[in-house]
């Protein structure tokens, strides 16, 4: 395919979505709920379609595809991880919505008492994994750039981070969901038929296998990876939807529990769906091109060498806006935790209403920033997503889980399970051996967590404050961000004096 042509097309598609993200939020950006939350008050429709364009991202693209090219249907183990995610997400935090949390990290402080330590420490972490997801995402979609346009890496990467990056900050959360929803349909359709057409192109399910060793054909290529590898790997999607604050952006800005619950089954049970199509189209570009040098190649090399010019344009724009859609749901929620939660730890107060969506953009900026400064340091997307879910999400998991269910969990529980679902984590993967065994670090990063929260909950005391407290300590402390701002300022107008 000609580079001129795909990047001529990337860059059309890139300025259509900033002007339809524009057009879509010019009456939504008055105050920080609309800026961050779209109101609280997104419909049905709109939570699915941004959901699905969230999981039908850089790992289920580049990572996953990549993954199936290597160990065949093992390939659908990233999509089965997610299904059974966002379910959980629906059957268990759905209803968190009806207490009008902000960012997930209020959500965890709210569980112990609203405190202050916890809340801290989680919003540190949180922001963290934002930067992270969004490095990930970047690096996936400079991986696709670099490829089609016949680019450099880092001109690629650059250029993934301000083409969605620039409708983010002019539109904010509004803008975030409707062009997510537009690319869902792009990213489904496209995946969907790209599928279809590799399998016509290798001779049906038959020739999937025909160059690949009988472990990889294996089903969902346990015999190829591993059982416990296999189940490591899921289970670790799984965790990271549980823990991924923009599906918890998702909760806090549904209209309603219903609306949110229907709309996280809908998309799991339509990822589930899914989770075969990558591991398809990876074992079908195994099967053409067996003895390419980077597996997280194998989409782009589909579409680029073995379909005609006007699908192939179509399905690399779809992989590309599976990358996007997911960043920018992600900068949002990193954006929204560092204006609810860390100005706060560096400015004593939250910011007042008329100030939120200025520095929420400056915010977005410098958190885009971040993302790429990390994306720049890796080039193994399934390697960065997993390593960085275990070490950093799945204390966040466990404390969530606790919290919500178990009443006697406390500060103390709560520190002790971040702390030390991190250090197990990082243990795992200084080992060879342990990486090698378990796969990746989730499973026993997730249980110490659960074991050491549980323990030290029981052996310090109960926190002495009531839900009901807990919930006013944060509600108050939101109602300056909540506020609407004054009229004529949010109007570019100068109040006269005495006004």
């Amino acid at each position: 395919m000609n580079s001129q042509i795909f990047l001529a097309t990337f860059v059309a598609y890139i300025v259509a979505m900033i002007g339809f993200g524009w057009w879509i939020s010019r009456h939504k950006r008055g105050n920080g709920d609309d800026f961050l939350l779209g109101g609280r008050s997104v419909p049905l429709f709109l939570t699915i379609g941004t959901t699905v364009a969230t999981m039908v991202g850089t790992g289920s693209s580049m990572g996953a595809v990549g993954f199936g090219y290597a160990n065949g249907w093992a390939g659908a183990l990233y999509g089965i991880g997610g299904a059974v995610g966002v379910l959980l997400l629906a059957l268990l935090f759905a209803p968190v919505r009806q207490l009008r949390f902000m960012t997930m990290s209020e959500e965890l402080a709210y569980y112990v008492g609203a405190n202050r330590l916890v809340r801290n420490l989680v919003a540190l972490l949180i922001y963290i994994a934002c930067i992270g997801w969004l490095g990930a995402h970047i690096l996936g979609g400079g991986l696709y750039l670099s490829w089609m346009a016949d680019i450099d890496l880092t001109t690629a990467r650059i250029l993934v981070a301000l083409g969605f990056g620039v409708y983010c900050v002019i539109g904010g959360y509004f803008a975030v969901i409707w062009t997510d929803t537009v690319q869902a349909v792009v990213l489904f359709a496209g995946f969907l038929l790209m599928a279809v057409l590799a399998l016509v192109e290798v001779g049906g399910f038959a020739g999937l296998t025909a160059s690949m060793d009988a472990g990889a054909a294996s089903f969902l290529g346990i015999d190829k990876i591993g059982g416990l590898p296999a189940l490591s790997l899921a289970a670790v999607i799984a965790v990271g939807v549980l823990a991924t604050p923009s599906f918890r952006q998702r909760i806090y800005s549904g209209e309603s529990v219903s609306s949110v619950r229907r709309s996280f089954v809908i998309t799991g049970v339509l990822y589930l769906g899914f989770s075969i199509i990558p591991a398809i189209i990876g074992m079908a570009t195994h099967a053409l091109n067996p003895g390419l040098e980077n597996s997280n190649f194998a989409f782009p090399f589909l579409a680029t060498e073995i379909l005609p010019l006007g699908l192939g344009l179509l399905l690399l724009v779809a992989g590309l806006s599976a990358t996007m859609s997911s960043a920018s749901s992600d900068a949002i929620a990193g954006v929204s935790t560092l204006m609810r939660d860390l100005y706060v730890l560096a400015t004593g107060h939250t910011p007042s209403a008329r100030n939120v969506v200025r520095y929420s953009r400056i915010a977005l900026v410098a958190t885009i920033g971040l993302a790429l400064v990390f994306a720049l340091t890796s080039d193994n997307v399934i390697t960065y997503i997993t390593r960085m879910i275990a070490t950093i999400m799945a204390g966040l998991f466990v404390c969530a889980l606790l919290g919500r269910f178990w009443p006697r969990y406390n500060w103390q529980g709560a520190v002790a399970t971040l702390v030390s679902a991190s250090a197990t984590s990082l243990a795992i993967i200084a080992s060879a051996d342990w990486s090698a065994y378990w796969g990746n670090p989730s499973i026993p990063a997730v249980s110490v967590a659960l074991v050491v929260g549980v323990a030290v909950s029981l052996l310090t005391p109960a926190s002495r404050v009531t839900p009901e407290q807990a919930l006013e300590v944060l509600n108050e402390e939101r109602r300056r961000m909540e506020q609407a701002p004054d009229a004529a300022l949010s109007e570019g107008q100068i109040a006269a004096p005495g006004q």
